[in-house]
């Protein structure tokens, strides 16, 4: 185990699987009464302005801002606006729990996307057979949206996976801001990607025509903008900082339980079986690509 990971560490970790996870979980309430468009920008605008507010004039922000505002939209584009608008329009179909499994296979396209546009970062063969082994998992989850007999349809789960691909995207293209404060980059992405989520919305969904959204999906807005977002954001950069970037990665692993255990115990989902061993695959995948076990093995040997 590294030693930068004490126990407040896998705290703060255990904490941001819970606060992601529970995206999924709050975006498959508040998208069943606001249009996926309209929460997306709803989402990104007030943890926009919760990151603006923690900043609060720090890192000389504005004049970063000012500098790449293009390259800001090209990545809140690619790591918000789109991926955001993908699971929200499968969540009106799927449950938190399965959208969350889809979604982790982001680190496996994320290798594979890094392959082919970075000279740093070929695969290796505990990377391809880490790649097999989630793709597999993942062939397992959609196989039976290729059925009549499948209980989603399946374009609501290729969604995620698709989200999961810009993310993949825009992990490779956001090394372009090692150079930028991590908190100023999440708010500039933030602040450019509500731009583009803003057009969308009116156009598609005429907001200021819809019915008021109940509480329990306001509350479920709010939570997705300030805690899973912004909040988590602050979080994830803590744990970065404190742990480096492999240990933070670990997250991946610890968002489809979180996901799965809310949507069990508030929204009445169940996983099928078959789902459950798509999850065991891509975690078995996750942990090869990770190689942490690996070099424990090796160690011990």
């Amino acid at each position: 185990m590294d030693s930068r990971m004490n126990a407040w560490t896998w705290g703060l970790l255990v904490l941001l699987g819970l606060i992601w996870g529970g995206s999924f979980f709050f975006a498959r309430i508040a998208v069943q009464h606001v249009p996926p468009l309209t929460l997306v920008f709803f989402r990104l605008l007030l943890a926009a302005l919760a990151l603006h507010t923690y900043i609060a004039g720090r890192f000389e922000f504005y004049a970063i801002l000012k500098a790449r505002w293009c390259e800001f939209l090209i990545l809140g584009l690619i790591n918000n606006a789109l991926p955001h608008a993908l699971i929200f329009f499968g969540q009106t179909r799927i449950g938190a729990g399965l959208a969350a499994i889809l979604n982790a296979t982001t680190p496996i396209w994320t290798v594979l996307i890094a392959n082919y546009f970075t000279s740093d970062e070929k695969l290796s063969p505990a990377k391809i057979a880490g790649c097999l082994v989630g793709l597999a998992g993942t062939i397992v989850l959609i196989g039976p949206g290729m059925s009549a007999g499948g209980e989603a349809p399946l374009w609501a789960l290729f969604l995620p996976v698709l989200a999961a691909i810009s993310y993949g995207f825009a992990a490779t293209y956001g090394k372009r801001f090692k150079d930028v404060p991590a908190p100023v980059t999440a708010a500039g992405q933030l602040t450019a990607s509500s731009l583009i989520a803003l057009p969308l919305s009116l156009l598609t969904d005429r907001p200021w025509a819809l019915a008021a959204p109940p509480l329990d999906a306001l509350l479920a807005i709010l939570a997705l903008a300030l805690l899973s977002t912004a909040f988590g954001y602050i979080l994830y950069f803590r744990i970065m900082a404190t742990a480096g970037a492999t240990n933070a990665s670990l997250v991946t692993l610890l968002v489809p339980p979180s996901a799965i255990l809310l949507g069990v115990l508030f929204l009445g989902e169940r996983l099928a079986f078959g789902e459950l061993a798509g999850m065991a695959l891509i975690g078995f995948g996750l942990i090869i690509l990770d190689g942490r076990a690996y070099r424990l093995l090796a160690k011990a040997v």
